[in-house]
C-alpha cells in the first residue's frame, strides 16, 4: 500500500445529527497498528446531502470513494479491506 488512506468526515449539521458525531470518533477506534496507515479530516460540508442520488447523511469519503448513511463500523470495515488488516 502506498501512502496513506484519506478519510473525510462531513460533519456538516445533517451529517453530524445522523451519525458523524460518531464517526469523527475514528481515530479513537483505529487499532494502533492501523493509526499510521490513516489520515483523518473533518470538513464542515461534502456537499453530498444536496443530491438525492448520492444517498442519505452522514457522508464519509474514503480515498474519495463516497460513502452514504456511513457508520463508523461500515468506515472500519472499509479501512480493514483497503489495508487487508
Amino acid at each position: 500500500m502506498s501512502g496513506k488512506i484519506k478519510v473525510v468526515i462531513c460533519s456538516g449539521t445533517a451529517c453530524y445529527v445522523m451519525g458523524a458525531s460518531d464517526i469523527l470518533l475514528l481515530e479513537e477506534e483505529l487499532p494502533q497498528a492501523l493509526r499510521e496507515m490513516v489520515e483523518i479530516e473533518g470538513v464542515t460540508c461534502l456537499g453530498y446531502c444536496k443530491d438525492a442520488k448520492a444517498g442519505k447523511a452522514p457522508f464519509v469519503t474514503i480515498d474519495g470513494e463516497v460513502m452514504a448513511s456511513a457508520t463508523l463500523p461500515k468506515v472500519m470495515a472499509r479501512i480493514r479491506e483497503l489495508t487487508d488488516a
